[in-house]
């Protein structure tokens, strides 16, 4: 199949990479050209813009933030001026509001619109393990369960508005920070009394207080494995404020207090390390 792919950063690289390694006919597109290289260098066909990549029939988008999903569906070149019948699959982490308004308007230019947002950090998606969580018409979810089955390990079909697989999504990444903030503060409250960090996290995942999440993130925390980042404190934050827009008017106080303590965070140290170190001392306080 010939498949457009957009945002090839440490995510979208790896899922890139699992389409072209499956054999389809890739055809990439990165605002920093540099970064499509080691695809080119496989086998796949660089675009000159996101359009261009769209007119494959399929595209992905694996971008940063509303900002860069905007820049590529509405701007100059971009998916929505690549004509009729295209399949757009987001992948990005974005608020249901751009989410919302990404439905609308493939709709109205006679394209398709599918959120399939994913669980996963890089290692993750390189090994195409990631859980892909979904949300669309039931006919585009089923054009693009092939594909879904090259790049994760599970799909979980949220529902037929694009907007539930954006809410999940942000419930999800909020549930991280939450059992992040969580493990680093019972590392802390044990290890004032001796406790060593790996012992404390064999406690939490060795009992019924285990989870995947713990078993990711306890022995990143126990052993300080900050960086490089995976997933920076700041993509965190951005994530969190998007699932306090979300919520609305529900009483969400734990996102609130999480999305106060990455702010300190950001604002003493840039928020650059990996986000596992969201329960730690911003680093220029450190030592």
């Amino acid at each position: 199949m010939k498949i457009g792919f957009v945002g090839l950063g440490q995510m979208g690289a790896g899922m890139a990479d699992r389409l072209l390694a499956a054999g389809h006919e890739l055809l990439v597109w990165n605002r920093d050209r540099a970064k499509a290289e080691p695809l080119a260098a496989k086998g796949a066909s660089v675009a000159a813009s996101p359009a261009e990549a769209a007119r494959a029939g399929v595209v992905f988008t694996m971008l940063a933030n509303d900002d860069a999903v905007e820049a590529v569906t509405f701007g100059e070149g971009g998916i929505l001026s690549a004509g009729s019948g295209v399949l757009h699959i987001a992948s990005s982490t974005v608020s249901v509001a751009l989410t919302e308004r990404l439905a609308v308007v493939h709709r109205e230019a006679g394209q398709r619109f599918v959120s399939a947002q994913v669980l996963g950090r890089p290692d993750v998606a390189a090994a195409g393990q990631l859980s892909i969580i979904a949300a669309g018409a039931d006919a585009d979810l089923d054009d693009c369960a092939p594909l879904f089955a090259t790049i994760g390990g599970k799909t979980l079909h949220m529902g037929s508005s694009p907007v539930m697989a954006a809410a999940t999504k942000l419930a999800a990444n909020f549930s991280i920070a939450a059992i992040i903030e969580t493990v680093s503060e019972a590392l802390r409250i044990a290890g004032a009394h001796g406790v060593e960090p790996a012992t404390m996290v064999d406690f939490l995942t060795g009992t019924n207080f285990g989870s995947r999440m713990i078993g990711v993130y306890g022995p990143m925390i126990a052993e300080a494995r900050f960086e490089p980042a995976g997933f920076p404190i700041k993509l965190g934050r951005k994530d969190v404020g998007l699932a306090l827009a979300a919520a609305g008017d529900a009483d969400v106080p734990v996102a609130r207090l999480l999305a106060e303590r990455m702010d300190r965070v950001i604002a003493a140290d840039g928020g650059v390390r990996d986000w596992s170190a969201l329960g730690q001392p911003a680093k220029d306080s450190e030592g």
